[in-house]
């Protein structure tokens, strides 16, 4: 990931009281992902994963506001716990345009803490890349929400 970011490119860190097997489970495991994925007025009723270098995904997250809005890509390197990269496009035009971006997700565990790394590449727009930045941030919240109380849940 570039130390300097350009304009087409976006970089959301976060850390999580728990441990990265779950927090990568988040992106792997479509029951866990329908519980966080779309910004906080969204929600996540439909994911289909095939969860392997090549296989695709394919979701919504719909509001009252917005209506259904879907999404899906294409997983092009997995590293458990590790690494996940892949493509993400709206099904119609979204915050992206209807440019296909590439993202990047490394996960580095610490003292039971995993901090993620999220990097977004390839954004068509200043504005799409801002909004993308409010949306993902607002997903973000909500994942870490679920995936916090998740591993208390499990202790």
């Amino acid at each position: 990931m570039s130390a300097r970011l350009a304009d087409n490119e976006l970089l959301i860190k976060r850390t999580f009281d728990a441990p990265v097997d779950l927090v990568f489970s988040m992106w792997s495991d479509p029951e866990h992902f329908k519980n966080w994925m779309g910004p906080e007025t969204f929600d996540c009723p439909v994911v289909e994963m095939d969860f392997r270098v090549g296989g695709a995904f394919r979701a919504m997250i719909r509001s009252v506001e917005h209506g259904e809005n879907w999404f899906g890509g294409v997983y092009k390197e997995i590293e458990p716990q590790t690494k996940l990269v892949f493509t993400f496009i709206w099904d119609s035009g979204g915050p992206s345009d209807g440019v296909e971006t590439l993202i990047t997700i490394l996960f580095r565990e610490t003292g039971g803490k995993t901090e993620q790394i999220f990097h977004q590449a390839g954004i068509a727009t200043v504005a799409s890349r801002d909004s993308q930045m409010g949306g993902w941030s607002s997903a973000f919240n909500k994942q870490q929400h679920y995936v916090e109380q998740t591993a208390k849940e499990n202790l």
